[in-house]
């Protein structure tokens, strides 16, 4: 008889982000990678050979409660103003982003570091006279690549 096996709970992460003190966050999208695909055919072959192509991680979105903290619009508008002056952000605004998944007592079990990040986007959240829940604030980082990195 095999052994029961735990699976990890998805409500339990943290964000740390360089040069953000208050990184708290309710979701955090996905971090991904996908190659294209690279197909060719050589003579007569009914089926192409496959290979993998370029690769693409896809921007992660992170979604928290609208507080009095200025870290994450500051960033954006440090790499906004740099952008608006350069054309492009200087190596100084790209940050290090590490999402780490905790265990039921807060425990780290894994790290996913976000390499050469910078805030693509920053959302004040909507307003809505009729609803009660919190306002949400919203940014979308952009890295270079992901690394899996061992606890």
């Amino acid at each position: 008889m095999g052994e029961p096996v735990y699976y990890d709970k998805k409500f339990a992460f943290i964000v740390e982000i360089d040069g953000v003190g208050w990184a708290g966050f309710t979701t955090c999208s996905e971090i991904a990678g996908e190659f294209e695909d690279v197909n060719h055919r050589e003579g007569g072959r009914r089926h192409p050979h496959k290979a993998p192509g370029l690769v693409d991680f896809p921007d992660v979105t992170l979604t928290r409660g609208s507080t009095e903290d200025f870290d994450l619009y500051n960033w954006f508008k440090e790499c906004y103003d740099a952008a608006a002056g350069t054309g492009q952000a200087p190596p100084d605004l790209y940050r290090t982003v590490d999402v780490v998944q905790l265990d039921e007592e807060g425990e780290e079990l894994r790290r996913y570091r976000l390499y050469k990040a910078y805030c693509k986007r920053w959302s004040s959240g909507d307003w809505d006279n009729n609803a009660s829940e919190a306002l949400m604030e919203s940014v979308v980082i952009r890295y270079d690549y992901p690394e899996k990195v061992p606890s």
